[in-house]
């Protein structure tokens, strides 16, 4: 399959959590590098806005900035990408996400206790 092509039907997507003040700073057509993919090689994401909202709260639930959700479609990375622990909803990206695979950002709500809430999927 050519790079920028992907087939008809349905897309494979999965969810990354991006601090709002991180994502303002990202160029629009750029692609976009997480933290983790220096530090740890890859960037972290999760299938299924349940998962999301889960991890969110497990990982960031003390951290009081704003985030966005960013909906990625995995057909169309031009990097590798797997799921390293089978049976977990947490695929790994590894390289700069390509901008054209990016379909969505979404805000990701909060209750007055900071809990992350379920967002538009």
């Amino acid at each position: 399959m050519a790079v920028g092509r992907r087939p008809a039907g349905p897309l494979k997507t999965t969810y990354h959590l991006v601090p709002a003040d991180v994502w303002a700073t990202q160029a629009p057509d750029a692609p976009y590098a997480a933290a983790s993919l220096g530090s740890e090689g890859f960037t972290h994401c999760t299938d299924g806005v349940e998962a999301m909202v889960a991890t969110a709260n497990r990982f960031y639930g003390t951290d009081r900035r704003s985030f966005v959700v960013l909906t990625i479609d995995l057909d169309a990375l031009s990097v590798p990408w797997r799921y390293d622990d089978p049976g977990l909803p947490f695929p790994h990206i590894y390289g700069q996400i390509d901008s054209r695979a990016i379909v969505a950002t979404t805000s990701i709500p909060r209750d007055d206790d900071g809990r992350f809430l379920p967002f538009p999927g």
